[in-house]
């Protein structure tokens, strides 16, 4: 009995230094990122918004995201866990490709960019894709009555283009800048 409370203490200690070591080394290496590991927190209209968390804008006016299976319920991070075969699953992705292309009449024969109609990992992912904010380019500038290449301009000056992985555009700050367009 005394060997295997020793066992058992020997290997909790040597986990816990484990894991105590590699939060260290991800706290670390978040100090690294442009943010240093702090959520980024823009005041806009008086309102506190997380753009590291997708919002959910429905107006027709704004730059839409990627669909969120949890409501974009910051404190319940979840996908739909259910996968590329799953009957319900392709129902919901085909209902949302509808929908996109009744919101957007004059993309009807262009191929909808993927992050557009489905969810991703976390329900909560803040960028979609610099196709996907093209594709809704003819509908924003039809509902602001602004030039198409002003906006495609602006969706330019908002890409950004990691070091590793495809270039990416954070709606949030797309949709503030779309309001402060003069």
């Amino acid at each position: 009995m005394k060997n295997y409370i020793s066992s058992a203490l020997r290997l909790t200690i040597v986990m816990l230094v484990i894991v105590l070591l590699y939060l260290g080394f991800v706290y670390i290496g978040s100090l690294f990122l442009p943010t240093h590991g702090k959520a980024e927190i823009i005041n806009h209209k008086g309102q506190k918004l997380y753009t590291n968390i997708g919002q959910n804008f429905t107006s027709p006016r704004y730059f839409h995201g990627r669909p969120s299976a949890i409501d974009y319920n910051a404190a319940g991070s979840a996908g739909s866990n259910k996968g590329p075969s799953n009957e319900e699953y392709l129902s919901t992705v085909q209902k949302r490709i509808d929908s996109l292309k009744i919101q957007n009449p004059e993309m009807k024969n262009t191929a909808v960019p993927v992050e557009l109609v489905t969810a991703s990992g976390s329900g909560l992912d803040p960028d979609i894709s610099e196709e996907g904010a093209l594709y809704q380019v003819k509908r924003i500038a039809k509902e602001r009555n602004l030039p198409e290449n002003k906006i495609e301009a602006l969706i330019r000056e908002h890409t950004e283009n990691p070091l590793l992985g495809p270039s990416k555009v954070n709606v949030l700050k797309l949709n503030i800048a779309l309001d402060n367009l003069k």
